[in-house]
């Protein structure tokens, strides 16, 4: 099977289409996100090198249709695996079976760590948090207010609320499309993160 390269922005699948088959991905990131009927957005996961997506695991097992949203969150490299060759593979083949149930083990844990996130940290808790996984090893992010609504589900006006408060302090400075880190200890502090 030869590699597919997909262009960042491609959307992969949507709610309601059917899956092709099992994407293993090589080089690149697949954001897979959920959008309320109120037009509320939150990422799910992302699917990375290694990594699988439970979407079309569960299409798959389950011979149902997709209900969230995935887009090649940059340029991507990737292998679809057809359904039935799927099937075989997990049936017959063992470390495939194997690493394919450790990697959804993995992904349940990502997801009950997003259910707790959501449910039980403050907005200020998970924004902090998103502000410095979005960062890395930089000091400067490149995001807009709604993406930021986005990855931690909560409202666009709450994030704005939310940064403007964190720019205040001195924890960040924000201009047009950027965030640059001011504080990175004190927001350390604020997502409850050791150093």
């Amino acid at each position: 099977m030869s590699a597919l390269r997909i262009p960042q922005g491609t959307v992969l699948f949507r709610p309601e289409a059917e899956c092709a088959g099992f994407v293993l991905v090589h080089a690149g990131s697949v954001k897979v996100s959920l959008t309320a009927e109120n037009g509320r957005e939150i990422v799910l996961y992302r699917v990375r090198p290694g990594e699988i997506c439970l979407q079309t695991f569960g299409c798959l097992v389950n011979h149902t249709r997709y209900s969230a949203e995935g887009v090649a969150e940059t340029d991507l490299e990737l292998e679809v695996i057809p359904a039935g060759e799927f099937r075989r593979r997990v049936a017959e083949d063992s470390p495939f079976r194997e690493h394919l149930f450790t990697a959804v083990a993995a992904r349940f844990a990502d997801l009950e760590r997003l259910v707790e996130d959501v449910a039980l940290s403050s907005v200020t808790e998970r924004l902090a948090r998103a502000l410095l996984r979005m960062a890395g090893d930089s000091m400067m992010i490149d995001a807009t207010h709604e993406a930021l609504a986005t990855e931690i589900g909560s409202a666009r006006a709450v994030i704005s609320r939310q940064l403007g408060a964190f720019q205040r302090d001195g924890l960040i400075e924000i201009t047009r499309g950027h965030i640059a880190l001011r504080n990175r200890p004190r927001l350390q502090d604020l997502a409850h993160l050791a150093d």
